[in-house]
């Protein structure tokens, strides 16, 4: 096999010095449009394909952007990222995914690509910076995004967890179900995770609208994960009086609600209707209503704005506030005579 092309056999071949090379690479405006041209058919002809070091010693850029996730295995965060690689694949960037699975390591992460200078920005999904944390982001220089959570002085794409609980449990009301549950996630400060608390306000509002209450035993929260939310469904159903509809804080808590109710001999939903959040790919097959929130979208559009921050201005910290919509399946009906 043959040597791979230099800079220097670009220039030689295209006849113009290594620096204006450079400046094609870099896309600067000072080079004439048909000198711009020549040299970038020589960079196709010779397959040169710039050394990453090299090039982020000359621009001051690592060419990497750090995406700090917890649980990447999880289902939802799995879409975020395919909507953040399939962005970045179209950029210089490659992603660098920085895996969170216990608040020591939130906490180290965000220090310490605050304090390098081994990335050209960071992505934090769902792992809200403390105010140390942001203002140590903000002071470093390091464009930052956060995707599904907040800060006020970060730019950030969210959506409404309030509204989406109220659309939920509306839904189940206006079905005529009274005794309505909600399934959450336990409040865990260290990992700074809102969503769930969130979800249940918007339950409790829903039900208010209607003259109702989120009766205690009707409430249940849990560590996330299917088989925990089969544990505390049967909590439910052993209730004197259980609940006629089931509202959860992810789809994948509703598919422990059902894979429960189904071996406690219950028919869904005659007898018991569940309702999800997410809109996971499994949702749509297992025929699971559910609050849709666009997953992949979210991860596009927090890519975009922080490719955005780093080829231009920082600027403000704006918000992108992303639509929620409830979609019914097989798994809500009306109760029998309402």
């Amino acid at each position: 096999m043959g040597e791979r092309a230099t800079i220097g056999d670009v220039a030689a071949r295209a006849g113009v010095g290594v620096g204006t090379v450079s400046r094609v690479l870099n896309d600067s405006r000072n080079v004439s449009a048909d000198t711009r041209e020549r040299v970038l058919r020589v960079i196709r002809d010779l397959d040169y394909r710039p050394n990453r070091r090299a090039r982020a010693l000359s621009t001051g850029r690592t060419q990497s952007i750090a995406v700090i996730a917890p649980f990447a295995t999880e289902p939802s965060v799995v879409e975020r990222l395919r909507g953040i690689a399939h962005v970045l694949h179209g950029s210089d960037h490659d992603l660098t995914l920085l895996d969170v699975a216990t608040p020591d390591q939130r906490d180290h992460q965000y220090r310490a690509v605050a304090a390098g200078d081994r990335f050209d920005g960071l992505l934090a999904i769902s792992l809200a910076p403390t105010d140390d944390d942001a203002n140590q982001l903000v002071r470093s220089g390091l464009p930052t995004v956060l995707l599904d959570c907040e800060h006020p002085d970060l730019p950030r794409v969210v959506i409404d967890d309030v509204r989406g609980g109220m659309l939920a449990t509306r839904h189940l009301l206006q079905l005529g179900h009274r005794r309505i549950a909600f399934m959450g996630e336990v409040a865990d400060d260290r990992f700074r995770f809102s969503a769930s608390a969130r979800r249940r306000e918007g339950c409790e509002l829903a039900l208010q609208a209607y003259g109702l209450a989120l009766k205690e035993p009707y409430v249940r929260t849990g560590p996330h994960g299917r088989a925990v939310a089969h544990r505390l469904t049967d909590e439910l159903l052993a209730l004197p009086e259980p609940p006629s509809a089931i509202v959860t804080s992810s789809d994948t808590q509703a598919l422990g609600v059902i894979e429960a109710a189904s071996s406690a001999g219950m028919r869904i939903p005659q007898e018991l209707s569940v309702v999800g959040f997410d809109d996971l790919e499994v949702a749509a097959y297992v025929g699971l209503t559910t609050v849709r929130q666009p997953l992949r979208t979210s991860g596009d559009i927090a890519a975009r704005l922080l490719l955005e921050r780093i080829g231009g201005p920082l600027g403000d910290p704006v918000e992108k506030m992303l639509e929620l919509e409830l979609v019914p399946r097989r798994t809500t009906t009306a109760v029998a005579g309402a």
